[in-house]
């Protein structure tokens, strides 16, 4: 089960998150179905990016999308793809150091015509904290704008942003998704019946 819509503009980020996607119905890392395949405080820092933001779900990947259509995309401990129609102009790094992509290289196999992803490290050690935080969250938003763009629907939220797909979700992804500070938002007294 997916709740990223299946619209044309995310057949291929659908195809291949479905071709990695492992089906599990139960455990501390499933979520709707399947094996969650980004680690809980990367989809912290997601939801700490694009504040009030309504994160979705597809194959166990938690997306960010406006009016349906995916513009940014959490994986494993240290990657956010982004949706842009051109290459991150700050000065931010792509997935790891190491990699052999360089800053804003595009991400293959998303790139195409209409398919514009670009890896980023989501904790950006080089920079400071406030900065890392202030050019992502820049980053984010161009690239949930970008994405609304691609749609035909025109509608707005209250707030004068793009409408999310009908039924979506709102607010911070609510669910089981597992944490490691779960013990702690608790205190330490494990589960609260």
């Amino acid at each position: 089960m997916t709740l990223l819509p299946d619209l044309p503009q995310n057949a291929a980020l659908l195809a291949l998150l479905r071709e990695q996607g492992v089906a599990q119905e139960g455990g501390a890392y499933a979520y709707e179905g399947w094996e969650l395949r980004t680690h809980p405080d990367l989809v912290e820092r997601l939801e700490d990016l694009a504040p009030g933001w309504p994160v979705l779900w597809a194959f166990g990947v938690p997306v960010l999308a406006a009016k349906g259509i995916a513009a940014v995309v959490a994986r494993g401990t240290g990657l956010l793809l982004v949706r842009l129609p051109e290459r991150p102009t700050e000065p931010l790094k792509p997935e790891r150091p190491t990699e052999p992509l360089k800053p804003g290289q595009p991400c293959p196999p998303l790139t195409g015509q209409g398919e514009d992803w670009y890896p980023l490290c989501p904790w950006q050690s080089e920079l400071t904290s406030s900065e890392s935080q202030r050019l992502l969250s820049l980053q984010i938003r161009h690239a949930l704008t970008y994405a609304a763009s691609l749609s035909d629907d025109d509608s707005t939220d209250w707030q004068g942003r793009p409408v999310q797909a009908a039924g979506g979700p709102t607010g911070k992804a609510k669910g089981r998704r597992p944490s490691r500070n779960q013990d702690k938002r608790r205190g330490g007294r494990g589960r609260h019946r």
